[in-house]
């Protein structure tokens, strides 16, 4: 077993978890149950996955949800995007969230093939 919160792939997508938040907050009512709860629940995904996968004996597991995670992050960027074209989210809001995804998923990428 892994202590999640010293893995730099669980301190960046909890990060991102908690910019996610910040910035959906603003979202129009209508969005609640669509692109505001889209984006959160990718970005809770990402991190989930790495804390479960940490919690797991073999290191087939612990790939398998990280890949989940990367997946989460991915969904995430184009969510965002997606969010960002629409005029739902500031420029600065959308480029504070790319780019910390963008360094969650390089993160997440090579942590798994480190666990090949």
């Amino acid at each position: 077993m892994r202590d999640h919160r010293r893995l730099k792939v669980f301190q960046l997508t909890d990060r991102l978890v908690l910019l996610a938040y910040k910035h959906t907050g603003s979202f129009p009512p209508h969005e609640q149950f669509g692109l505001t709860s889209q984006i959160r629940r990718a970005a809770v995904s990402s991190a989930a996955n790495i804390v479960e996968g940490a919690a797991r004996h073999s290191s087939a597991d612990f790939r398998r949800l990280l890949l989940i995670a990367y997946g989460s992050v991915r969904e995430l960027e184009y969510h965002v995007s997606l969010a960002a074209r629409l005029g739902y989210m500031a420029p600065v809001a959308t480029a504070q969230i790319e780019d910390l995804a963008s360094q969650s998923g390089r993160a997440l990428r090579a942590l798994i093939e480190k666990i090949r």
